[in-house]
């Protein structure tokens, strides 16, 4: 009796965690096609607006005197007239000399709001919004550079009135010396494009990418300071008022990864105890009779990523263990032969990362084990983490 309920538990375990990372973006992409096949897009009788609206782009900084003027120059190449955008930097508690280049070098250009007390980047956009009057309000981080389309690719996205907010893409820089935390990252951005597109088309992306994303104004709504996904909350909440997230590749930031595999657990581990702190906040969209697809879509791209799955994937190797000596079944033997394979190609492309040797087909195993340790280090680190706070320590880029 034991060997069955541990067979259905197997069973259920890998059916949970080949459906999060594999199985929904098959029944993703067959919904898609579906739909386009039998209805017609909205997007397809939208004209583009002949008068242009003003935005402002919105920039939080803590400490970036190294890319100011990088991103000063990008911000000011942008393809869209000068006279309807506004550019603001929120720099709360910052101690270098971002404010002081600003306001030396484009004191006419932008508008830099600075408060000496640093309580994070949540609080500071609340702040910050308290000043911005233009419709549309696009967020991007100092240290990611957008292409010259993006302001104008935004804004043809909100032609659609029910479109609240719009998501662009991320992109990573990858050079040829890329180790397994910028090469890792990138192809994770890449998977995490296709599956934000395809969602898109079904009905709406699910969140939205801090380095480039646009909201409407008159949808934008507080948030608790100790937030740590503050991009992923306000894009959800404008979701849940019934309007939706459009994913734009045209409009994209590109940044490098993150300097080292050290670098990048800090910044995974923030993002799964975020996840799971947004999940606790967002919880009224769990309700599927209320939400509906956007209930479907939030659960199986974001839900069981951040919660459960992470937990049966380690699950699955004890489990295959106990089945391969209680059942004396072949079948389940190969399929533990497998799954150590996986582990040892995992640890192999841990190991040629610390020689900073690279090899992006070991880098596929390592970064996937890695993503999901850190969703379970995510637990701790939510349960450690100080409330009512929301700073935290940065990772450096390479």
């Amino acid at each position: 009796m034991k060997h069955i309920w541990i067979e259905i538990l197997f069973w259920v375990a890998f059916a949970i965690v080949f459906y999060t990372y594999i199985g929904y973006g098959i029944v993703l992409f067959i919904m898609v096609k579906v739909k386009e096949l039998f209805f017609k897009t909205v997007t397809d009788n939208l004209q583009k607006e002949t008068v242009l609206p003003e935005v402002t782009l919105f920039i939080t900084a803590f400490n970036e005197e190294d890319v100011v003027a990088e991103k000063m120059s990008n911000t000011l190449a942008l393809d869209y007239p000068a006279d309807l955008l506004k550019i603001v930097w929120v720099t709360d508690g910052s101690t270098d000399q971002t404010n002081n280049i600003l306001k030396d070098r484009w004191n006419e250009q932008v508008t830099v709001l600075f408060d000496p007390q640093r309580k994070g980047k949540t609080a500071a956009i609340n702040r910050g919004m308290q000043f911005i009057n233009t419709p549309i309000v696009i967020f991007t981080d100092a240290n990611t550079m957008i292409n010259k389309e993006a302001i104008t690719e935004i804004v043809n996205a909100f032609n659609n009135p029910k479109v609240g907010c719009v998501a662009g893409e991320k992109r990573i820089f990858n050079n040829v010396v890329s180790d397994a935390a910028s090469g890792g990252e990138g192809l994770y951005w890449k998977y995490e494009s296709t599956l934000k597109a395809l969602d898109s088309r079904l009905y709406s992306a699910v969140g939205a990418a801090g380095e480039l994303f646009a909201i409407r104004k008159e949808l934008f709504e507080t948030m608790p300071e100790d937030t740590l996904l503050d991009d992923f909350v306000l894009s959800m909440q404008i979701a849940m008022k019934g309007s939706t997230i459009e994913y734009c590749s045209e409009a994209y930031a590109i940044e490098n990864g993150s300097a080292d595999m050290h670098e990048e657990e800090k910044r995974k581990v923030r993002i799964a105890a975020g996840g799971l702190q947004s999940i606790w906040r967002l919880r009224p969209l769990l309700n599927p009779f209320k939400y509906g697809i956007l209930n479907f879509q939030y659960v199986s791209h974001r839900v069981l990523r951040w919660s459960v799955t992470p937990l049966f994937l380690f699950m699955l190797l004890p489990l295959n263990i106990v089945l391969v000596y209680t059942s004396n079944s072949l079948f389940y033997l190969i399929i533990l032969v497998l799954q150590l394979l996986f582990y040892v190609l995992g640890y192999w492309g841990y190991y040629l990362s610390t020689k900073q040797i690279k090899n992006k087909i070991l880098f596929v195993p390592y970064y996937f084990l890695f993503m999901n340790i850190n969703v379970i280090k995510g637990f701790n680190y939510l349960r450690k983490k100080n409330k009512g706070v929301g700073t935290w320590e940065k990772a450096k880029r390479a």
